[in-house]
């Protein structure tokens, strides 16, 4: 079992920038992929970015390609979503997934709650 636990979400103006976080629970963390996704309001939750174990392999959705950039620290289990160049659009819940293999379809087999992001224009 893993658990995970986004924070860093909230309000941001179109333009500026914004740092989401995920802890995760267990001992195993470097053997899961990581993914980010979001979910608007009346929308299917899409794809963001995903990260191998080891951190080497990224994937992004070509809508934030550019703009957001996906990490982990293995040592503090936790993965990370840097936003930068925000835009309205952007807005959505976004959660962390975590699954033994790196893909960008969303059933991930653990999920975090969802963390609040809204951005003004």
């Amino acid at each position: 079992q893993v658990q995970l636990v986004e924070s860093g979400g909230g309000l941001v103006q179109a333009g500026g920038s914004l740092r989401l976080s995920c802890a995760a629970s267990g001992r195993t963390f470097s053997r899961y992929t990581m993914g980010w996704f979001r979910q608007a309001p009346g929308k299917e939750r899409e794809f963001v970015a995903a990260i191998g174990g080891s951190g080497t392999t990224l994937v992004y959705a070509d809508s934030v390609r550019g703009r957001f950039t996906i990490s982990r620290d293995n040592a503090k289990n936790t993965v990370y979503l840097q936003m930068n160049s925000v835009k309205p659009e952007d807005t959505a819940v976004y959660y962390c997934a975590a699954d033994v293999t790196l893909h960008v379809r969303a059933e991930y087999d653990y999920w975090g709650q969802g963390t609040q992001v809204t951005v003004s224009s």
